[in-house]
């Protein structure tokens, strides 16, 4: 088996059993246009995607803060550059997304806080005890543990796009090439 053997699913090649997805988040992107190939796991994946993306107690910017440092670190230039649009549509700064690449230490306190849990995450699949009482402060306990799944999300989505090479969405690639071209990856 190859990378092009999961390329992105055409709508002509649209599995029956998800039909109802296709013209809903599924059939926006890449990532679950390959997802697609096991409908079942689709459709299972449909309500947790629903939560970290519209529902999460971290609120739409510190998700993205902790997703852009999460594609970062795994190396994933799909969910970066997705998330760089991401980022400045819930209001993030070119130089704030661009930090979160770099150092903790040059990056605004709140974001420092969450890239460091990502760190800690993706270096030792745990948060420490002092790292998890600062979040549980300053965020609440709901949205730690949103915290905890958004990385666990992310981190699958970022092994199936890497695995599988899917290709960056054009729609996506050409918001990036007219609004940030210097953070594109």
């Amino acid at each position: 088996m190859t990378q092009a053997d999961f390329a992105p699913l055409s709508d002509a090649d649209w599995p029956r059993e998800i039909a109802d997805m296709r013209d809903g988040f599924a059939g926006q992107l890449n990532v679950y246009r390959v997802m697609a190939h096991h409908p079942a796991l689709l459709r299972a994946w449909a309500d947790l995607r629903r939560h970290i993306v519209t529902r999460t107690a971290l609120g739409p910017e510190r998700a993205e803060v902790a997703i852009l440092r999460l594609a970062h670190r795994l190396g994933s230039s799909y969910e970066w550059n997705q998330h760089v649009i991401r980022g400045l549509d819930v209001g993030l700064t070119r130089p704030r997304i661009a930090a979160l690449a770099g150092p903790v230490a040059g990056m605004q306190p709140d974001d420092a806080l969450l890239a460091q849990a990502v760190d800690a995450l993706f270096d030792h699949a745990e948060l420490s005890p002092g790292q998890l009482a600062a979040l549980e402060d300053q965020l609440g306990r709901e949205a730690v543990l949103d915290l905890l799944a958004t990385a666990g999300m992310y981190l699958t989505l970022g092994f199936i796009l890497k695995t599988t090479g899917a290709p960056l969405d054009d729609n996506i690639a050409q918001a990036l090439a007219q609004r940030a071209p210097e953070l594109m990856r």
